[in-house]
């Protein structure tokens, strides 16, 4: 039997590695996508280009412009006289917000009367506006608590009575930076479209070659078959996720914080879906194009419902329900979980639990689906 595997092994290696683009494609790429990820999907929104009307201009304006810019979050490009010139660059994507302040606000603040600031925003991308909508929210939250101290400083009164200032910390992630949030992510998605193409495209390659029926009549038995196509994606998958573990943490300074045996457990209990599910596909598809568009689409969907970018929880209750069998889902939340808040078995017992149910139903499926087919 071992021998038998072991020649399978050592024949899988060799036409999987035969091609030299083909280690750059399953090693080097992996990486190179990694570092993309982490520096060019970045959800922090700075240096906003900005326009402003300043009606006013007055001191108490102006001194309201320059704070708002020292914040580091908006960045001025233009001084404008109308609204028709501020529509015409948020029409062309100069600028994302306009700062409109009319006549009065120095007179208005004087009196103790509250002055309206209007900002005419790009709702086109609704993430970004979202975030500029905050930014402006607290920075005028802000501004009020200081403009009420120095009032009542003036009058000699108490600071503030009645205020409640909040102090807020960010657990796990105290910058928000989103390198730790995506690099984990990246893992589970190369790992779900590298091994799920290779095992997809394994075994429909010796059809198309002529060579299945060959391996067939030899000795190898079904199940060597089986484990010899897929044990050299399994290794190949691992060299991954230590790959690109190894690049999260020297370039993001992304560590592992959780169980580094419970990252090896759950990476093989995901491998089990993916590997499953290719060797599925490779049954019902005649060529490798057929196998390759099948693995895309389903790639798509898995990763679309796995909550890289979109949490689940704010997904219409039909489509949480569907994520409920996607094994991309549980992964993700298990490496975050290892990667960020360092929790354990204790916290994930759930998300592991449902990989091992998904993942043996797969590649159940999966290998009676080759049997029948074989046989």
């Amino acid at each position: 039997m071992f021998e038998r595997l072991k020649a399978m092994l050592i024949k899988e290696f060799i036409q999987t590695f035969r091609d030299p683009r083909m280690r750059v494609v399953l090693f080097i790429l992996p990486m190179i996508q990694t570092v993309i990820f982490g520096y060019a999907v970045n959800m922090d929104v700075r240096q906003i280009p900005t326009a402003v009307i300043d009606r006013d201009n007055s001191p108490q304006s102006r001194e309201l412009l320059t704070v708002m810019f020292a914040s580091g979050h908006f960045r001025q490009v233009a001084n404008l006289d109308d609204e028709r010139q501020a529509s015409r660059m948020l029409d062309s994507g100069r600028i994302r917000v306009a700062i409109v302040i009319n006549h009065g606000l120095a007179e208005k603040l004087g009196r103790g009367q509250t002055a309206n600031v209007q900002a005419l925003v790009d709702g086109s991308d609704s993430n970004t506006a979202g975030v500029i909508l905050g930014y402006l929210s607290r920075f005028a939250e802000a501004r009020n608590i200081q403009l009420l101290s120095e009032q009542a400083s003036r009058s000699g009164g108490p600071l503030l009575p009645g205020a409640v200032r909040m102090e807020s910390r960010a657990w796990f992630n105290p910058d928000l930076a989103s390198p730790p949030f995506y690099v984990p992510a990246v893992i589970a998605n190369i790992l779900y479209i590298i091994t799920m193409l290779l095992s997809a495209m394994a075994v429909v390659r010796e059809k198309e070659i002529g060579t299945i029926e060959q391996v067939i009549v030899t000795p190898i038995r079904k199940y060597e078959f089986i484990l010899g196509k897929t044990l050299p994606f399994v290794l190949i998958g691992y060299a991954n996720v230590f790959l690109i573990s190894l690049v999260g943490w020297l370039v993001f300074r992304v560590p592992v914080r959780g169980s580094l045996l419970l990252l090896v457990v759950a990476t093989g209990l995901f491998l089990m879906s993916s590997l499953g599910t290719g060797l599925f596909l490779s049954t019902i598809s005649q060529t490798q194009q057929q196998a390759k568009m099948s693995a895309f689409f389903i790639i798509f969907i898995a990763m679309l419902l796995s909550g890289f970018a979109f949490p689940v929880e704010n997904m219409p209750e039909p489509v949480q329900w569907l994520t409920e069998i996607n094994p991309v889902r549980w992964y993700m939340e298990i490496i975050r979980g290892l990667y960020l808040k360092g929790v354990g078995l204790l916290i994930l017992w759930k998300q592991v639990l449902m990989l091992f149910l998904i993942g043996s139903v797969v590649l159940g499926v999966a290998v009676a689906r080759f049997r029948k087919t074989v046989g």
